[in-house]
């Protein structure tokens, strides 16, 4: 037992000094380091804002009819929020979208559709408050 541990702490010891390809430091190659293209830290992940518009295509429908609309003033702007019931459970996903791509108020008004991801699959519609669903929106001054 006493020698074959000798054996294979010297025969370990061998393996990493030399750079061969037996060595475990040498299995994944050498790495170089690269300069950065911007000025941000790459394992920080970038936070978004709730402001922050979204950058990938959303694919949701029209959910439904709106049941209640409240505008709640908040410091800096106000939080529209609607709820309604959806046609089947499940919808996910909901939010309120605007109408116009660039967000701007046509003739004073500001104009959103309710939207959401419908499921794949076929659940049976229960009670209208098991189906109700709220989706809410930021807006500033």
């Amino acid at each position: 037992m006493r020698k074959s541990l000798t054996v294979l702490l010297i025969l370990t010891m061998t393996l990493g000094a030399c750079a061969s390809r037996l060595n475990p430091l040498n299995w994944f190659g050498r790495g170089q380091p690269v300069a950065a293209q911007d000025d941000s830290n790459t394992l920080i992940p970038r936070r978004r804002g709730i402001l922050e518009r979204r950058t990938k295509f959303y694919e949701g429908t029209p959910v439904g009819t709106i049941q209640e609309l409240v505008v709640e003033r908040v410091p800096g702007g106000a939080i529209v929020r609607a709820t309604t019931v959806a046609p089947k459970h499940g919808t996910y996903d909901v939010q309120l979208t605007p109408v116009h791509l660039d967000e701007k108020p046509v003739d004073g008004v500001l104009t959103y559709k309710f939207e959401g991801l419908q499921p794949r699959s076929s659940i049976p519609p229960g009670s209208d408050y098991s189906r109700q669903i709220t989706a809410a929106r930021a807006l500033t001054d």
